[in-house]
């Protein structure tokens, strides 16, 4: 997943209170973003300042949104999407999102899921601006999806991948295991099976890369 320099975000949400709360959230912690409520509005808003990232209800009043957001990666293939869609539209919906640079969100979501969802992005963009993130001995080259350790190839499954990029993009911070299960699985997934996931992932890049702090979550160590 990679997001573009620009780090503007573009909030495509009905206009309700947990948008507006998200947008207070955001804004206090100095992201920059603007709110649309229609798709219409949304294709301006894409061509006229090309986004880092948009966050998109699928049911938004106006247009499909399912042609507004083919239309978005194609004019703007750089711009990252968060699509927020009811679990009913969700199997249409995983069909059109690109691999690493999309996501989507289940509605009805907590406003902190989503202001965490978007913090997470912008900061995952700033780290693979270069495709390539070094971090002590172990380097991810985001664009070819390769991992290297102590200069040595590892293999990662999807999951694992995606675990390890959403602690680089926290490094040096703790991530609580309800962070990367939003970040990992896009929907709730339980605290057991992200430890076991970080189980596996700390057998493939080094057990001591990854510190447990009790009653809180990991960090990635150099």
């Amino acid at each position: 997943m990679s997001v573009p320099p620009n780090d503007h975000v573009l909030l495509a949400l009905p206009p309700t209170a947990a948008s507006s709360a998200v947008l207070r959230s955001l804004r206090s912690d100095g992201v920059s973003i603007s709110p649309v409520s229609d798709g219409i509005a949304v294709l301006d808003a894409v061509r006229s300042r090309e986004p880092g990232l948009l966050v998109l209800d699928v049911e938004l009043p106006g247009p499909d949104q399912a042609a507004v957001l083919a239309a978005v990666q194609s004019e703007a293939p750089n711009v990252a999407v968060i699509a927020v869609t009811p679990r009913e539209r969700r199997a249409a919906l995983l069909g059109q999102l690109r691999g690493d640079r999309d996501d989507y969100l289940l509605r009805p979501f907590a406003v902190d899921e989503l202001a965490a969802r978007i913090r997470l992005r912008l900061r995952l963009g700033t780290a693979v601006e270069n495709t390539v993130i070094r971090h002590g001995e172990l380097t991810v080259d985001t664009e070819l999806g390769e991992v290297t350790v102590d200069g040595q190839a590892v293999s990662l499954s999807p999951t694992e991948f995606a675990m390890l990029m959403a602690l680089l993009a926290t490094r040096g911070e703790v991530v609580s295991p309800d962070r990367l299960a939003s970040a990992v699985w896009s929907e709730t997934a339980s605290a057991n099976l992200v430890q076991v996931y970080i189980s596996y992932l700390r057998r493939k890049i080094g057990a001591e890369r990854i510190r447990t702090v009790r009653g809180e979550g990991y960090v990635l160590e150099p």
